[in-house]
């Protein structure tokens, strides 16, 4: 190798090799962020659906309406968090968008171990997640309970054949546990949350993550418990992945469940 052709290759191999930096945030930005994702959600819950749902027909006219402004508010998520990490990395290439997020395989804070069974964590979070749906929590205000509605005999004729409103709520839980709300609070704040509080950050993204329910307030104590099952081993094992798997194997129950019903 020529010393031109060394001098030529040597800047494109360090930036290619350039660790990936993550921009801590302030107390302020943070709430900025959680309001960004907040707001919108309360709004669209309890502002716009009821009028909205008064220009649907059927049975569940607000049902509909929800899981249409929900899942917009859950893309809007996708969305913020895209362009927040377009404007801290000044890039959207896999390679760094992977570790700004922390979409990367878990490590064991023990033995260093990537990936492997280091998944096999997955087991207890499982059963621990769904566990804490067990505890009660405030009366669902009326018409507002996806579980009432599954259950009733209206509602399964409603979602009988209705491949669309099936696709609709996919795309709902796909934004929810993967590209929504697990993408921004444990893959953009998390990381983000440790010059602010410390070694409390995985408690704080928990409450704020409980807070930011403003959209289904009576699930509030349930999804507390999610600063166990998500936020620490998110931390705990430095991956993203973690808290979505955790929190997908709620959709995949749901998933088969309404398809059940759809077929």
């Amino acid at each position: 190798m020529t010393h031109e052709t060394r001098r030529r290759s040597t800047p494109e191999t360090t930036h290619q090799e350039r660790p990936v930096e993550v921009t801590q945030y302030s107390i302020g930005k943070i709430l900025a962020v959680w309001a960004a994702a907040t707001l919108p959600m309360g709004a669209l819950a309890w502002l716009v659906a009821p009028r909205l749902a008064t220009l649907m027909g059927g049975p569940y006219p607000l049902v509909q309406a929800l899981l249409v402004l929900l899942t917009a508010g859950l893309v809007w998520q996708f969305v913020l968090v895209v362009w927040l990490v377009w404007r801290e990395q000044g890039t959207l290439k896999w390679r760094v968008v992977r570790e700004a997020l922390w979409l990367r395989s878990p490590r064991s804070p023990r033995t260093g171990r990537i990936g492997g069974r280091v998944w096999v964590v997955l087991i207890p979070l499982g059963l621990l997640f769904f566990a804490a749906e067990l505890i009660p929590g405030f009366p669902p205000a009326a018409g507002r309970d996806f579980g009432e509605l599954l259950s009733s005999p209206a509602g399964q004729s409603f979602f009988q054949g209705a491949w669309g409103w099936y696709g609709v709520t996919m795309l709902l839980w796909i934004f929810n546990t993967v590209l929504g709300e697990e993408l921004l609070f444990r893959g953009l704040l998390l990381p983000r949350m440790n010059r602010a509080f410390g070694k409390a950050d995985w408690l704080v993204n928990g409450i704020l993550f409980a807070a930011y329910h403003v959209h289904m307030p009576w699930a509030m104590p349930a999804i507390l418990t999610d600063a166990l099952t998500l936020a620490y081993p998110t931390k705990r094992y430095q991956s993203a992945w973690i808290g979505i798997a955790v929190h997908s194997t709620q959709t995949v129950f749901l998933a088969v469940m309404v398809l059940t019903l759809v077929l």
